[in-house]
């Protein structure tokens, strides 16, 4: 694309916008990201990168500055923008003046391969994207395999939660099945052991036992794993508290027990 775009009836403005709504992502296979890290990380991994998107008076950096002209010498859309266009679209404070446009992966179940040292996160009906960003994050953090969303959940495309994974949902496999049966049945054909959290459960979560390939089990940030799920998990393990509180935020749980898994199972020459 060659000049400055100004305004926000331009097409790729409006674009920009509706790809804030799922719908439109789901119809269009495709999400923006914004900031600097995230846009260089989905680079990085290889994803289809559709339009990137600038703010020359906002891009700062000559390594930004050759990366933008290496994608377009390479046949990537470049879609120039003022700095007042670019401050509109996106969601940050102090933008860096680089965004894009990126197809999705589909994926399911059937594409996640869990070797011997594997460790996944399993996500019930969760609704925070912010929530899923940061569990993403830390998966990537840890070295783990990947996060499988069960049932009615949030878009990981969503703009909190790909703002939130930093650019660890371009390393970190994303996959969706609509009944957690599927999950369990997955599970048992791959050797998965699942460890369900749990308020009630009997065992604490450093006591659990953390033989790979599993996969750790969260519930909804409001009502937890039904009963069901409970039953249906190969072990069931809660994280201790002695304060006033009587749960933790969602993430913060995932990452309490993510990093005991790894303490169990350190990744060698770490």
């Amino acid at each position: 694309m060659t000049g400055l775009i100004t305004s926000a009836a331009n097409p790729l403005a409006k674009r920009v916008r509706q790809l804030a709504d799922r719908k439109h992502r789901r119809a269009e296979e495709a999400f923006v990201v914004e900031g600097l890290q995230p846009v260089w990380c989905a680079v990085e991994a290889g994803w289809d990168i559709e339009t990137l998107i600038v703010a020359p008076d906002l891009l700062a950096g000559a390594p930004a500055r050759r990366m933008v002209e290496e994608r377009e010498r390479a046949g990537v859309a470049v879609a120039r923008v003022s700095a007042d266009l670019f401050a509109r679209l996106v969601d940050r404070d102090g933008p860096g003046g680089l965004a894009a446009i990126v197809r999705t992966r589909p994926g399911g179940l059937s594409t996640l391969d869990a070797p011997s040292g594997a460790i996944f996160v399993a996500l019930h009906r969760i609704a925070n994207p912010g929530n899923l960003g940061t569990i993403i994050r830390t998966v990537d953090a840890v070295g783990g395999a990947g996060v499988i969303l069960i049932g009615d959940t949030v878009d990981a495309y969503s703009p909190a939660a790909v703002k939130a994974s930093m650019g660890s949902l371009f390393a970190v496999d994303v996959v969706h099945t609509p009944d957690a049966g599927a999950f369990f049945g997955w599970a048992a054909e791959r050797g998965v052991t699942v460890l369900a959290t749990s308020g009630t459960a009997d065992g604490d979560h450093w006591r659990a036992g953390y033989e790979p390939p599993l996969a750790v089990l969260l519930g909804s940030e409001r009502e937890g794993l039904p009963e069901d799920l409970l039953a249906a998990a190969s072990r069931r393990l809660r994280i201790p508290m002695v304060g006033t509180v009587d749960s933790l935020n969602i993430g913060v749980a995932a990452s309490i027990v993510l990093y005991e898994a790894r303490r169990n199972n350190p990744i060698t020459g770490s």
